[in-house]
């Protein structure tokens, strides 16, 4: 792997970045949000939840620019839109101005979760696109824990603008990646399949595999032409037969990856752990603990990928999973509680390594060039609308059911999960995105 292809998915990976870091950082300022402005519960729900209604939009039409503008500017635009949404929240002076400059921020989250996976998988080789890919699910968790750390300081030298001072240092990180996007090339896939510029497009892949002759470049960029002709991929319409593998392997794994409850685990982890009877200090640390954790297996998962593949981790990580949560019921029903900090940290190492690594790798690769940015919309928008749903209705879940069965739910989840990848998950690595578009039957 040359120096340039790296630093370019680097780049674009930072929208990920960005993503977690935007996501968390607002968990530091929302008591202070809601005393300064005397917000009821519904309207602090509304101002918290704001950039999850963003981004279900920015996941749905996110393709869109993609394709007609381009991945770079796209990229680009996503920077720009979080700078915006930064600045606004830093000089919010009401709640109105903190939902839309929240809603702004969201739109460019659900947009990077389809430009960033896709733009890398266009432009790496197929031995590294794996883990070139995966380094925007570890950018987001490394976005998260970095967010912690920050609200952390800021906490203690922000004086009575703390919060304020949370959300608008997010300005800096945002305006350093939409610098850097401008020395970006356009992937090679769009300005031959999309662009019609041949010349353009071989240039770009000749900065990727330098080392390459000329033939087999030409060779590439002649495939790379075919699979955009209408006439070996449906051009007029994105729901066609034709694409019914791709598309039901998109929504299943985005389907698959919320049903698993990672959410729900993330964001009330210290509800869960009190339920065990944690103390509220020890709660919150034995959170901390989650974060390191998916830090590390993320980084174990970036490994494996290339080398084990797609459908190899995420067998082992619907193993993991049901052990992990089924132990967890178990521990509930019992009150083994004792237990269940080690099986949190279990599942969210087998979420680390099989679905939080493979889910936007995995979409990235399955839809034919002419229709990979409508795809990997496709899953995003699923992604996030289960996401939504997971996160408002999991408090009403564990107030209505024993956490005992809610657990046993998300586990019988994962056993549905483990038959879906035997039965319907095509393995990727190794393969160019032409080929996996052949042995899909989309071509």
């Amino acid at each position: 792997m040359n120096w340039r292809l790296f630093r370019w998915s680097v780049v674009s990976a930072l929208a990920g970045f960005l993503f977690g870091f935007d996501t968390v950082v607002i968990s530091g300022a929302e008591q202070t949000i809601q005393a300064l402005w005397g917000l009821s519960a519904g309207v602090h729900g509304l101002a918290m939840g704001a950039a999850l209604y963003g981004t279900v939009l920015g996941s749905l039409l996110g393709g869109w620019p993609a394709d007609r503008f381009g991945r770079k500017k796209t990229l680009l635009g996503i920077g720009v839109l979080y700078v915006l949404s930064a600045i606004g929240c830093a000089f919010a002076t009401g709640v109105s101005t903190f939902i839309a400059a929240r809603f702004i921020g969201g739109l460019g989250i659900g947009a990077s979760t389809v430009a960033a996976p896709l733009y890398i998988s266009e432009i790496a080789p197929p031995a590294y696109r794996g883990r070139l890919a995966g380094m925007f699910q570890f950018n987001i968790v490394f976005g998260i824990v970095i967010a912690f750390a920050s609200n952390a300081v800021i906490a203690r030298v922000g004086g009575a603008d703390a919060w304020r001072w949370m959300l608008g240092i997010a300005a800096v990180p945002s305006l350093v990646y939409a610098a850097m996007c401008l020395g970006l090339p356009e992937s090679p896939r769009w300005l031959i399949g999309r662009k019609g510029d041949r010349a353009a497009g071989l240039a770009v892949l000749r900065l990727i595999e330098p080392e390459l002759p000329p033939a087999r470049l030409a060779a590439q960029a002649d495939e790379m032409t075919a699979a955009g002709r209408p006439e070996h991929a449906p051009a007029s319409r994105f729901w066609t037969w034709r694409l019914r593998v791709p598309i039901v392997l998109a929504i299943l794994i985005a389907f698959f990856n919320q049903l698993s409850g990672i959410n729900a685990v993330l964001y009330f982890a210290p509800r869960i752990f009190e339920m065990t009877g944690l103390g509220q200090e020890a709660a919150l640390l034995q959170s901390v603990g989650i974060g390191v954790t998916n830090l590390i297996f993320t980084f174990v998962g970036l490994w494996l990928i290339d080398r084990l593949g797609r459908r190899t981790l995420l067998y082992l990580g619907s193993v993991g999973y049901i052990v992990s949560l089924g132990l967890t019921s178990w521990a509930f029903f019992t009150h083994h509680y004792g237990i269940v900090p080690v099986c949190i940290f279990a599942f969210i190492a087998s979420h680390a390594i099989g679905q939080g690594t493979v889910i936007w790798v995995f979409i990235s690769e399955i839809f034919p060039n002419r229709h990979r940015a409508e795809g990997q919309a496709l899953g995003s928008f699923t992604h996030w609308v289960f996401a939504a749903l997971l996160t408002t209705f999991f408090p009403q879940m564990v107030t209505s059911f024993a956490p005992g069965y809610v657990f046993l739910f998300f586990a019988g989840m994962m056993v549905l999960q483990l038959v879906w990848v035997r039965l319907m998950v095509t393995e990727t690595k190794g393969r160019s995105l032409e080929q996996i578009q052949r042995d899909l039957d989309v071509a």
